[in-house]
Parts: C-alpha cells; sequence; structure tokens
C-alpha cells in the first residue's frame, strides 16, 4: 500500500509511504522516488521476517534450521536497532501468545505497534539513558534463560548505539564522549564499533555469553558493507575479530588519544596488556548454541531499484554497492562517472545509475547535516550548470545524522537556483551545514530539495540514485 504524504502531515507512515506528491515535482524527481521506494519495499523487516520465518506444527524454521517448540518451556524475544519493531511484529504475527516475554530498544520515533513484546526508544548515534535501562532490562532477561529457553533475537543497523552496557569503570557520559569524538573525527563504522565494542559489556559475542546455554536465534538486517557478523550492531551475538590493539589502533588514527577520557584510555591498554577479558572469539563454547541468520540487507535493495528503473523505461546499472570514504570525495565519483556516461549516450536516451554503501564526514564546521545531504551538496556543486543529470542520496531508515531528513535530491540547476536567492552553496558545504542549506532553499525557491520520509522502518544504508536524461542536454 502507497501513502501520499506532505512534509507537514509525515507522521509514523508505514514502510512503503514515502511517495511525495509535490505539485512543483518532476517527472524525474517522481521517478527518483519511484526507485527508492521500491528498494524499500524489497527490505521492509516485516516482509524479510516471514520469508526466512516459518512456523507450522509447532515447528519454528529459521532459514534452513528447524526448531522444535515442543522441547522449549519458555520463548523471549529482545533486540534492537531501527527496524527492531518491524521485525518484532512479524514475530508475534508468527508466534503470537507463545511468546512468553519481550524487550526491544527503538531509536526515538521508530516504534511500532506491538502487542507482547515491550520497547523502549533511545538516542542514536550517541547513547543515552535510555538505551542504558533498556539494554539492563534485556540482560537481565537473557541472563535468566536456561537451556529449555529459546531467545529470539532482532538485530538491525542502529543497535551499536542503542545496546548501551559499558563495562565497569566506564561511564555513559564516557561512552557518549567517544562515541562523538569519533563520529565527528569521520571513523568508519567499522572503525567506530571496534572501539565500542571493547567498551560494552553486551557487545562482541557478549550478548551471547549472558544467554548461554539457552538456544539462541538471531535475525539481522544487515548495514554494513559485507554484511560481516561481527560488525552490524556491533556484533552482540557473534564472535569478535576485532582486539583491544584494533581498539587502540583507532584511537591512533585519529589522534584522540588525549581527547578520550583518562579511564577509557586506561582501559583499553590494560585490555591490549591481558588484564581485561577480550570480547568472544571464534570456538567458543557460548556460541554452540547460537544460530545468526541474515534476513535482508543492501543487495536487494539495489537490486530492486535497478528493476523498478528498467519498468520506469531507462537503462539502468547497479555502479556499486560498496561507497564509502568522505561524503564529498563519494560525490567527485559519481559525478565524474555520470559525466562519463552522459558522454556516450545517444540523443533522447535515459539511463539510471545506482550507489549503495555508507559514507563519512569530518566534521570541521559547526552547521547541521548528515552524509547524504552533504554528499548530495557536493554532488550539486561538481554537476554545476550539467543538464539532464538528478540525484537523490537518502538513508534508508529515513533520517540522515542528527536531522529530520533522510537525505536530499538535487540536479544541475541547484546551485545556480540558490545563488539567485544569495545562497553561497560552497560556503554551507565548509560549515559542513548542508541542512541549513537545502532548508533555506526550500523557503526561498518552493523546489523541494530536502528528503523527508519520517523513519521508514528499515535500515541498509545509504543509497543514491543518479538520472541521465539526454532529452533535456
Amino acid at each position: 500500500m502507497k501513502v501520499t504524504a506532505t512534509p507537514s502531515d509525515m507522521e509514523a507512515v508505514p514502510l512503503n509511504a514515502v511517495n511525495h506528491t509535490y505539485a512543483e515535482m518532476s517527472v524525474t524527481r517522481q521517478a527518483l522516488l519511484d526507485i527508492f521506494n521500491a528498494a524499500l519495499t524489497a527490505v521492509d523487516p516485516y516482509r524479510a521476517v516471514l520469508k526466512a520465518v516459518s512456523f507450522e506444527n509447532n515447528r519454528l524454521q529459521v532459514a534452513g534450521t528447524a526448531y522444535d517448540l515442543a522441547a522449549f518451556g519458555r520463548i523471549i524475544v529482545v533486540g534492537a536497532g531501527k527496524a527492531a519493531a518491524r521485525m518484532a511484529q512479524a514475530i508475534e504475527t508468527l508466534l503470537g501468545s507463545q511468546i512468553d516475554a519481550g524487550l526491544i530498544i527503538v531509536k526515538q520515533g521508530h516504534s511500532a505497534r506491538l502487542s507482547i513484546i515491550e520497547q523502549v526508544e533511545a538516542a542514536h548515534p550517541v547513547p543515552d539513558a535510555a538505551g542504558l535501562s533498556g539494554t539492563a532490562g534485556i540482560m537481565q532477561m537473557v541472563r535468566a534463560a536456561d537451556e529449555a529457553t529459546l531467545v529470539i533475537c532482532l538485530l538491525s543497523g542502529g543497535a551499536s548505539a542503542l545496546l548501551a552496557a559499558p563495562v565497569e569503570g566506564i561511564t555513559l557520559h564516557d561512552k557518549q564522549q567517544v562515541t562523538s569524538l569519533l563520529l565527528n573525527a569521520g571513523a568508519s563504522i567499522g572503525e567506530l564499533n571496534a572501539v565500542r565494542k571493547h567498551l560494552s559489556m553486551v557487545k562482541g559475542g557478549r550478548l551471547a555469553r549472558a544467554a548461554w546455554p539457552a538456544q539462541l536465534v538471531t535475525l539481522i538486517l544487515s548495514d554494513v558493507i559485507g554484511d560481516r557478523l561481527d560488525v552490524i550492531a556491533s556484533g552482540p551475538t557473534a564472535p569478535d575479530s576485532s582486539t583491544f590493539a584494533d581498539a587502540l589502533e583507532v584511537i591512533n588514527k585519529y589522534a584522540l588519544q588525549t581527547e578520550i577520557p583518562v579511564n577509557v584510555a586506561d582501559y583499553l591498554k590494560r585490555g591490549m596488556a591481558g588484564q581485561v577479558p577480550e570480547t568472544v572469539k571464534e570456538h567458543d563454547p557460548c556460541l554452540n548454541r547460537t544460530h545468526n541468520a541474515i534476513i535482508a540487507s543492501l543487495t536487494q535493495a539495489l537490486a530492486a531499484a535497478r528493476e523498478r528503473a528498467v519498468q520506469l523505461g531507462l537503462v539502468a546499472r547497479i555502479v556499486s554497492e560498496t561507497l564509502q570514504g568522505e561524503a564529498r570525495d563519494a560525490a567527485r565519483l559519481l559525478a565524474q562517472t555520470a559525466r562519463a556516461e552522459l558522454a556516450v549516450m545517444k540523443p533522447g536516451e535515459r539511463r539510471c545509475l545506482i550507489w549503495g554503501g555508507e559514507t563519512t564526514v569530518t566534521v570541521r564546521g559547526g552547521g547541521r547535516g548528515g552524509r547524504n545531504q552533504e554528499l548530495a551538496l557536493a554532488f550539486a556543486l561538481e554537476i554545476e550548470g550539467l543538464q539532464g543529470v538528478s540525484l537523490l542520496s537518502a538513508g534508508t531508515d529515513g533520517s540522515d545524522g542528527s536531522t529530520d531528513a533522510a537525505g536530499a535530491m538535487v540536479d544541475g540547476a541547484s546551485t545556480l537556483r540558490a545563488r539567485s536567492f544569495g545562497l553561497d552553496a560552497r560556503s554551507y558545504l565548509e560549515q559542513n551545514d548542508s541542512y541549513s542549506f537545502f532548508q533555506n532553499l526550500d523557503a526561498r525557491s518552493g523546489v523541494q530539495h530536502h528528503f523527508k520520509t519520517a523513519p521508514t522502518g528499515t535500515n541498509v544504508m545509504d543509497i543514491q540514485i543518479v538520472l541521465l536524461d539526454t532529452r533535456v542536454v
């Protein structure tokens, strides 16, 4: 089902409901939205769970593995992430009253209607007290589990921040400070999680350790490049390949040795010296009764986007599903690719280029924004004056940085239009203030560049869609 919405009435609408109908929207922009919507539909967590999990004759089938529920006295459901609520809805649909208890943690605004499983809303990407309290509840629940308990864990992107359980001697404030420093320095998700795992009582396989000897089944919506189990949600139910040495290397790489709290630096050093236990490693006995299953990822989203583009009459291809690095560098790469593609297109031809991944932003200014808005603004500058090129860059979760936008849509006229209203795009970019740029441009021009969807219910990183049209050149 599609729901038409405008920014003023955009609340927590269903997943497949980001089809805005602004009066001034061009056919090209509508195509961008159609393609993006197709990608979201393909990774709807509710549908993904029902596709991977079935329940018949008291047997639960999970990604090819069967569990006889007669062998279990209790079933509990735990989890965290931006998509956890939609996943929990599917589990309730499947098991209903057979669920004895449940608790999940979702990002603020990402909750959904549930009957049995409790949910806590917490902050993201910097953890808060609500996440700390919710995680304590989850850990208490799984520690009470025994061999006759089936624990179903639901994980998706965002869980690294939402599952907050600092090790002894480290405070929530310490973790908040470290997280903010690494985010502002432009650390990748893998680097950030290497540090977070070694300051946590739940990440790096430690949730699995707490749940042992219960049977643990984890359903995962991947939001990381390569779908690495030890990186998604910081791998609370998977073996961890990173070490204390890796965590310290990240701190050193970004020259944060004197910026992080002294007790954090001391803890990491003690861990490297073997004075503090490592995270859970491969072949740990606590993993013998753990089954991890990835049920949806960026791959499905991009394939669906390409299929929809073809249905719209475009020649379409997926350029990459591993886009990463600085958002501005990625924008330059996308612009170069677009120009090269235009150069070989025939008159009247339309093409669609699709990327997916997760870039980073090194914050140097004092503005607001996110990686998708920054990428879109940088791309607009790269293609200034170029006809027949349009971009939508957006987070599949519906959020970008600490703003209410998912991303932005731009074309070759965007920065020229801004200049006519006295807005200097490059100045905004240098201040990392892409949000204000698009906000001001939209207000003055009456043309919608900001892309606002509200929480979508899913999360498989970011998608960039470039449309090329030689009919308008």
